[in-house]
Formats: C-alpha cells, sequence, structure tokens
C-alpha cells in the first residue's frame, strides 16, 4: 500500500469503532493528521504530501544558504550590448539576411563608395528643423541611398555593439526568412545604384559605382592564317570564375583566361581572309576597378535535374593577389590539389566562400577619415542618447531586482526556521501558495484557501494533503504582508465532515454484511400488500449505487467550491458533469414514468418484502417509494391505447396506399423522358424526395410518421415557374425528379394534399410526316431563375474549400501510381467520398409535412431549393478512387502553383516537370487559381511529368537544392 494510503488508512481507522455520536475533538484532530511528526530536513529529501507537518522540500533550498546575486534577475548587463574600444558596429541577422549583411559590410568598408553617399542630398528636409532633430518623430529614411547613408553612419560612430537593418532590407522588399543568391543580390543592388546615382549632379558621386567597381576586357580573336586579330570590348563589374576542378584562386583565374580554340564547324569567319578559319579565342584584361569582385561561382545549374548544385569544394586564395600577370597575359597555370591545401601566412582555405573581394593597392597613402555629415551626425548622436538611455534603465532594472531578491532572501532565512507549528498555536496554510511564495521566478500574492473549504465554510478533511500547518507566528506575518484569507486555525476543523465520515464509514463496513441479507430477503416470496416495487435494474446494481454514493459521501470529489485537488474546475466541464449526472438515474427511479408515478411495464419491476426494502432505505433514504397496492399512471395507460391506435392507423394508412401505388412503391415500370412510352402523351411529376419518404414510411409504418402532402413548390422557383428544362430532366436533373403514370397521378391527388400539378405534355406539330414532337411543360420554365440556379450552382463548385481532386500520373499515355510515395493531405481516418452524410435525428424535410394532417405546410423558399440542390449535387458528383490516382485536399483560392507543390511531394515530380490537364485542357498559368481554372471537387487531374528526379542522395560535395526557386522576383531590386 502506498505510503499516503496508509496514513489516512491510519488517520481513520479510530471511525470502525467509534459511532457518530462519540466524536470527539481528539478524533477531530486525528483526522486531520495533526498528530504526525514533522520531517527532518536532510533525512526527508522530498515533500510528504500526506502530512501536513512537513515543510521539507517546498522550494526552500534555493534560498538556504549564500546566493549569487545575479541569480536574482534575468537581465543581462548592458554594458555587453556596447561596441568595444577600436571595433567595428555588427548588424542583426534578421533570420536568412546574412548575405545583406555581408555586402553592407564590404561596401561600409569602401572608403570611397561611403564618401560618395554622404554626398548625396537628402530629402529628409521635413525631419530636419533649422539645425535640430524633430525630437517627437522617428527618422524614416525614404530612398536606398537615404537608408545606405543611415546605416553606414550608424556602423561608423554608433556605441551599439549591432544595429538593425530592418529598414533597407524592408525597403527592397526582401522576405527575411528567405535565404538568397548572395552574387545575384550583389549584382542586382549595384546595378539598382548605379542607376540611382546616375541622376547626381555631382560627378564624383553620380560615377562613383564605375570608378570603384567596373573594370574592361575584351574578346579577342585571332586568325591561324592571316593572323588578323579582331577585339570586342566589355564593361565587368565582377569576374564570375568556375571553380569546379579547382584547389586555387589562381586556377580559376588561369581558365578564365585561356584559349579558346574555334575549329571544325566551330571556324571564325576572318573578315581579311573572306572565309572561315581556324582561330583562338580569349578574354583580354584591359584594366581593373579599384575594388575587384571575383565571384566563385559554387551553384551550378544541372540540367539533367533542372536543379541548381553547390559545389563544397576546398579554395586556396592569398591576402594579397598579383593581377599584373593577369592583366598582361602571361599566367602559367598551376597543379590542382587533391585535398585541402595548406594555407601558409597570408593565405586561406575555404568550403564555402563564393565572393572575394580585393582593393587596388597604391603609392599614395590612403585617406582613412570620411567625415559622417552634420545631420546624419546628430541622427546617430540621437540613436546614441536612446541607447545610453535604455543602459540605464536596464541598469537600474537589474539593481531593483537584485534589491528585491536580497530582501526576499532575508525573509526566508528568517520565516522558514519558524514555520514549524510544534505544540504552539498553528493555522493552516495551501501548500500551493507555500510553494509560491519560495518561487523566486513569481511575484507573491494574497494567500487563498478557498480552494480547500467544506461545503461548511472549513477546513475539509479530504484537503489536508495540500495544506501545511505552520505556527501562529509565521502565520501573522504572512497575511499582514501579502493579505488574503480565509485564516484557518484550530476552530477552522470541521467536525460535521470528520462526523458524516465516520458515519459514511461505517456503512462502507456493514455494505457487505447487508447485500448477504437482501439477497436472502428476496428468496422469499412476498404475501398479501405488504411487500414494495423496486425496479429490477436497482435490485441488480444497488451495492455499486450504495458505495458510489458513500464515495462522494466521504468527501473523496467535493464540488461544494467549484475546485478539486487545489485547481478551479473549467466552468464548462462541471456544468457537462452535472448534466450528465442528473441524466444518472439514482436508486428505484428505473421504474419512474415521465410523470412521475409508478409506469406500466411490470416487466422492469419486481415486488420485495418490506424487511429488504428497509435495508435498502438505509442507504437510499430518497428513492421514491411503491407500496404493492399503488396503482400505475393513468395518463400513461391513455397513452398507451392511444399509441397502439396510432400505430394500427399507420399500418393500415400504409397497406392502403401500397395497394393503391404499387408499381411506384417497388420502382417497377417506371416512365422515361429519353424514352417516352407509346401509351400517352401525359406525365406528371413529383420530387424524388416525397418518393423516398414516402417508401420509409409504407417499409415502416410504426416508426415514421405519414406523409401527408406532395410539396412540388421545391421544383418552382418563387414566380411559379419550373426549374428544369426537358433536357435537363433526361440527364443531370433526373435524380431530383419522379414521373407519375396519368393513373397514378389520379391516386396520389385522392391520398395526399399537392400544393401544384407539373406535367409534362408531348405533342406533334406540323403537317410533315413524320410530324415534329414537342414536349410541354406546365407551368412553363423560368429561364431567369434557371440561369440564376446554373450560375449559383457554378460558385458553389468553384468557391470550396478543403475539397478531394484526384490526381493520375501518366506515362506513355497509361496511368499508373508510384506506390512509394506515401500520399500527403488526405485525411488520415477517411475520404470525402467515404463520409456518410446522414441526417440528423429528429430533422424534418422543409418541403413535406410527416405530422398530423391538419399541421400547415412549411414555406418553401428558392434558397431552400438551391441548398436540396446542392445535396444531390454532391452525391452525384463523387469520383470513386481508383488504383493509381492519389486524392489531394485543395481550396478554390489556392494557385496552380501551389497546387504543383503538393503534387511534387506526393509523386516527387518537380513543378518545372509537371505537365497538368483537366479534361483535354492544359493547365499553365501558376499564377491562376484553381476556381478560375475549372478544378472542382472531384476532378482528376491527369499529370505528365518530362523525366523523372535523379536521386543526388550518393553524390559527394554536392547538396541539391529542391525547392522551385524565385529568386527576387517581386522585390524592389528589380524595379527599376
Amino acid at each position: 500500500m502506498a505510503p499516503r494510503l496508509q496514513l489516512e488508512k491510519a488517520a481513520w481507522r479510530w471511525a470502525e469503532t467509534v459511532r457518530p455520536e462519540e466524536v470527539s475533538q481528539e478524533h477531530i484532530e486525528t483526522a486531520y493528521r495533526i498528530w504526525l511528526e514533522p520531517c527532518i530536513r536532510g533525512v526527508c529529501r522530498r515533500n510528504c504530501k500526506g502530512n501536513p507537518n512537513c515543510l521539507v522540500g517546498i522550494g526552500e533550498h534555493i534560498w538556504l544558504g549564500e546566493i549569487d546575486e545575479n541569480s536574482f534577475h534575468n537581465i543581462d548587463d548592458p554594458n555587453c550590448e556596447r561596441r568595444k574600444k577600436n571595433s567595428f558596429v555588427g548588424l542583426t541577422n534578421l533570420g536568412a539576411t546574412c548575405y545583406v549583411n555581408t555586402f553592407l559590410q564590404v561596401w561600409f568598408l569602401n572608403l570611397e563608395l561611403r564618401q560618395a553617399l554622404y554626398l548625396c542630398p537628402s530629402t529628409c528636409s521635413d525631419y530636419v528643423m533649422g539645425d535640430s532633430i524633430q525630437e517627437e518623430k522617428d527618422y524614416e529614411p525614404q530612398t536606398i541611398c537615404e537608408h545606405l547613408q543611415y546605416l553606414f553612419a550608424l556602423l561608423q560612430n554608433s556605441n551599439r555593439r549591432y544595429i538593425d537593418p530592418s529598414g533597407f532590407v524592408k525597403a527592397l522588399g526582401l522576405d527575411t526568412g528567405q535565404q538568397q543568391d548572395a552574387q545575384e543580390f550583389s549584382k542586382l543592388f549595384m546595378s539598382l545604384l548605379e542607376d540611382t546615382l546616375s541622376k547626381q549632379k555631382n560627378p564624383d558621386v553620380r560615377n562613383i559605382v564605375q570608378q570603384q567597381f567596373c573594370g574592361e576586357y575584351a574578346y579577342v580573336t585571332v586568325c591561324n592564317q592571316c593572323g588578323r586579330e579582331s577585339k570586342l570590348l566589355s564593361k565587368f563589374y565582377e569576374l564570375e570564375l568556375n571553380i569546379q576542378g579547382h584547389k586555387q584562386l589562381t586556377d580559376c583565374i588561369s581558365e578564365f583566361l585561356k584559349e579558346e580554340k574555334l575549329e571544325g564547324d566551330n571556324r571564325y569567319f576572318c573578315e581579311n581572309c573572306q572565309s572561315k578559319q581556324n582561330a583562338t579565342r580569349k578574354i583580354r584584361l584591359l584594366s581593373l576597378p579599384c575594388t575587384l569582385n571575383l565571384q566563385l561561382m559554387r551553384f551550378v545549374f544541372d540540367r539533367q535535374t533542372g536543379h541548381k548544385k553547390k559545389l563544397n569544394t576546398y579554395i586556396g586564395f592569398s591576402e594579397i593577389l598579383d593581377m599584373e600577370p593577369y592583366v598582361e597575359h602571361k599566367a602559367e597555370p598551376s597543379k590542382s590539389q587533391t585535398r585541402k591545401p595548406k594555407c601558409g601566412k597570408g593565405t586561406h582555405c575555404s568550403r564555402n566562400a563564393y565572393m572575394l573581394v580585393y582593393r587596388l593597392q597604391t603609392q599614395e597613402k590612403p585617406n582613412t577619415i570620411v567625415q559622417v555629415p552634420a545631420f546624419l551626425q546628430e541622427l546617430v548622436d540621437r540613436d546614441n542618447s536612446k541607447f545610453e538611455e535604455w543602459c540605464i534603465e536596464m541598469a537600474e532594472m537589474r539593481k531593483q531586482s537584485v534589491d528585491k531578491g536580497k530582501a526576499k532572501h532575508e525573509e526566508v532565512k528568517e520565516l522558514y526556521q519558524r514555520l514549524p507549528a510544534g505544540a504552539e498555536p498553528y493555522e493552516f496554510v495551501s501548500l500551493e501558495w507555500l510553494q509560491k511564495w519560495l518561487d523566486e521566478s513569481t511575484p507573491t500574492k494574497p494567500i487563498d484557501n478557498h480552494a480547500c473549504l467544506c461545503s461548511h465554510d472549513k477546513l475539509h478533511p479530504d484537503k489536508i494533503s495540500i495544506m501545511k500547518r505552520i505556527s501562529e507566528y509565521a502565520a501573522d506575518i504572512f497575511y499582514s504582508r501579502y493579505g488574503g484569507g480565509p485564516r484557518l486555525t484550530v476552530k477552522a476543523l470541521c467536525k460535521e465532515c470528520v462526523v458524516e465520515r465516520c458515519r459514511v464509514l461505517r456503512l462502507k463496513n456493514q455494505l457487505n454484511e447487508d447485500y448477504k441479507t437482501v439477497n436472502n430477503l428476496l428468496k422469499a416470496t412476498v404475501k398479501g400488500n405488504d411487500g414494495f416495487w423496486v425496479g429490477k435494474s436497482s435490485l441488480r446494481s444497488w451495492r455499486q449505487l450504495a458505495l458510489e454514493q458513500l464515495d462522494e459521501q466521504d468527501g473523496d470529489v467535493d464540488q461544494s467550491n467549484g475546485k478539486m485537488n487545489g485547481n478551479t474546475l473549467n466552468k464548462e466541464e462541471s456544468k457537462e458533469e452535472r448534466k450528465e449526472e442528473e441524466e444518472e438515474l439514482n436508486f428505484n427511479e428505473d421504474i419512474l414514468c415521465p410523470h412521475g408515478e409508478l409506469c406500466i411495464s411490470e416487466n422492469e419491476r419486481r415486488l420485495v418484502s418490506k424487511d429488504a426494502w428497509n435495508k435498502l432505505q438505509q442507504y437510499f433514504p430518497k428513492a421514491p417509494e411503491f407500496p404493492s397496492y399503488r396503482e400505475c399512471c393513468s395518463q400513461c395507460k391513455i397513452l398507451e391505447r392511444e399509441g397502439e391506435e396510432n400505430e394500427a392507423l399507420h399500418k393500415m394508412i400504409a397497406n392502403e396506399q401500397k395497394t393503391s401505388l404499387p408499381n411506384l412503391f417497388q420502382d417497377k415500370n417506371r416512365p422515361c423522358l429519353s424514352n417516352w412510352p407509346e401509351d400517352t402523351d401525359v406525365l406528371y411529376i413529383v420530387s424524388q424526395f416525397f418518393v423516398e419518404e414516402w417508401r420509409k414510411f409504407v417499409r415502416k409504418p410504426t416508426r415514421c410518421s405519414p406523409v401527408s402532402s406532395v410539396g412540388n413548390s421545391a421544383l418552382l422557383c418563387p414566380h411559379g415557374g419550373l426549374m428544369f428544362t426537358f433536357a435537363s430532366m433526361t440527364k443531370e436533373d433526373s435524380k431530383l425528379i419522379a414521373l407519375i403514370w396519368p393513373g397514378e397521378w389520379q391516386m396520389i391527388q385522392k391520398l395526399f394534399v399537392v400544393d401544384h400539378v407539373i406535367k409534362i405534355t408531348r405533342t406533334e406539330v406540323g403537317d410533315v410526316n413524320p410530324s415534329e414532337t414537342q414536349y410541354i411543360s406546365e407551368p412553363k420554365l423560368c429561364p431567369e431563375c434557371r440561369e440564376g440556379l446554373l450560375c449559383q450552382q457554378q460558385r458553389d463548385l468553384r468557391e470550396y474549400t478543403q475539397a478531394t481532386i484526384y490526381v493520375h500520373k501518366v506515362v506513355d499515355n497509361k496511368k499508373v501510381m508510384k506506390d512509394s510515395v506515401p500520399e500527403l493531405n488526405v485525411s488520415s481516418s477517411e475520404t470525402e467520398e467515404d463520409k456518410e452524410e446522414a441526417k440528423p435525428d429528429g430533422e424534418k424535410d422543409p418541403d413535406f409535412n410527416q405530422s398530423n394532417g391538419g399541421t400547415k405546410r412549411q414555406k418553401i423558399t428558392h434558397q431552400n431549393y438551391i441548398a436540396y440542390q446542392k445535396q444531390v449535387i454532391r452525391r452525384s458528383m463523387r469520383h470513386r478512387k481508383v488504383r493509381g490516382e492519389k486524392a489531394l485536399l485543395v481550396s478554390a483560392n489556392q494557385t496552380l502553383k501551389e497546387l504543383k507543390i503538393q503534387i511534387m511531394h506526393a509523386f516527387s515530380v518537380a513543378p518545372f516537370d509537371q505537365n497538368l490537364s483537366i479534361d483535354g485542357k492544359i493547365l499553365s498559368d501558376d499564377c491562376a487559381t484553381l476556381g478560375t481554372l475549372g478544378v472542382i471537387p472531384e476532378s482528376v487531374i491527369l499529370l505528365k511529368a518530362d523525366e523523372p528526379i535523379a536521386d543526388y542522395a550518393a553524390m559527394d560535395d554536392v547538396m541539391q537544392v529542391c525547392m522551385p526557386e524565385e529568386g527576387f522576383k517581386g522585390t524592389g531590386l528589380l524595379g527599376h
């Protein structure tokens, strides 16, 4: 037995021999376990929940002893955010913007570019008022140049260790969560910056990009026959170097400049020779920029897979690059290395570097000082002031937290030693509150003992496990400092609960004996009128019911305060539980009729002797009592006779209607519009729903109410016109109507109330033999409402969410299934076509009255009909998934591109390899929504893949990029 259960049993052992009226104060204190010895710190390692005197392991260990004052706060030293002397300022990575931060730092270190940007005129005149900054407004740059100006000024003179570039990133429209190609970003931004600065009047500003980053080379072609040399001059802002197969940067440059032979079909047409000749072609560097950008082409396009792949090979490069041999084109290629090259002083090796930036060395002394313009410096000073204010605020918060922690430390050390009550006056306090008092992470709230009260507003005996007994001295200090209540002194021990518990425990011990006694009494035959009626179900389960009732009275689950075990119950849960308890039948309530009297069914009850009833009444004093002479409920007798009469009447009606309309009931010999019968020129129409409901009644007349009327208004529009064409009634709308023979129609009019007559008449028109056949409906078709209905149906089909469609993968015009790939986006339990659309119990069709004939039929509207139509459409359009298909859940407003991503996961076919079609129509517009493309629920889309995707899992030093790339589409980099 668990220790807690042993404690509880020991606390109530006296109740086995003590009668309720004999309970004393000593018994009460025993029940509240005040007699238990307190636990000793060091011996008891964790808190004993069953012992109210145990004050060990409630959170005191973190306070006893010396404490580092840094543990009193979670605020980092604000000076850690301060820029160190002679160090650079960093940039915050906003998610996946490291490529932006890298280039910002590179461009910032270009002093000429920084100086030129500082010279750009600013448009923030509304922010600058005279010589001062508007204090109430934050500065927001308006152009790319202003963003760079402000960022560079902060990088130069900020007191912060790092700054936030989010304004610059937002101005470019970049997605901070998407990793982009750094080289592409560099090219696009330099192009954007050059275009922006080209409008400046100052030539030093206007031409800075070309002066710093633009070089020139020539494509040189030499004829092998005559030696004629032709040149094509070109400017460059970076050199794109192939690194595949190389280990040194010099090798990459040599390959970029190497000669290419033009021979065979690739011969060169020489203007001098006037014929095609063998020739050589090469790139000749003519001039190098002040800042040389070398792009290492780590990402290459794999034509076989349609993906980019990354080359992770090492490349060695030196800090100083001698480009003079390459400008003169005298470089000899070096041998490539097979392993990571050894890097000496001044050289580096990297397998991740994708761009190298070199600055031109000159004999002139470089200018290392760039002055920040006054208005920018004022903005920086203001930001530095904010930073200093923040540092002071954080330091003060740290100090306050430390002071509070020290005060709490002293309080705990003082009070924890005085918590044990011993023999002095005591009080009970919630264990949860004591733990929160000792918790340094949360502020201490007022004491709340309400969760531990019984229905008499005293301390519940069963809540003692979540309470602690403390000294009155400590309790006085707690309540004076924190408040709360109610205070639970020795007077709060509840005698009423203890006495009741004592009574219940005695009954529990007596229950087994009484169970045997009642069983023996039930064997005796009851004579005369001395017996009592008891429900058979109650007799079978009375012992269990008594035990459960005693457990509830025992206080195992006490919900008098709306709380259980110290936790507040959810109000909705409490209501539900109470409702379930109310619905559960108590003892002998199983023979109560709805009117609270004795039920009329004798099969559900039996007579027991008076002695047996007296025993049962000890456990169920509030049970309904029915002596043997008590008559059954008179109202139930009347209703029983009426029910029998109604059942007989329903059977008679059903039999008469079945006999009168045998073919309609058995669905035999039914007329068809597409194959009009020869022996009649008139057919009548009723709703198919009417026929189905009528057949249900005829089959089970005692379970269903009779169908008393034919509601044909459901087939008509609000103007009284027919909603179907003759053609639609032979096809898609045929499931909504039922055709009736003239003879059957006469019988229907006798048996049912018909609101509207709908019929189709066949007529012969013209003198030509054979004459033309026409079909005329009464009432006539309403074209406007018919068109509106069709439009509404189409809108419903194109405004769906989470609908199922099917995808076939086609190879050589054959549909196949790739079993190795699991289905995605499909319900784990059932697909849509497997879901049963059961009508809720008690729901009545709006078009037909199935109750007593005197009740008026409900009003039918056009919306009712549309809702009815939707159900039929859903049933008729369902597609049964076959082998070789995959079901996907889609919505009408998602794009074709998003569908392709789903298909990629389901079939392992990349989006650009997917050729999709539906009903012969090619789906190609990735930005169009599925609704506009005509994809409706239950559609079947054919997928034809250009070629399978290769597996790169075994390739060394290659990382496959699987997702389709958008690049910088939609950003400000392409807006110029």
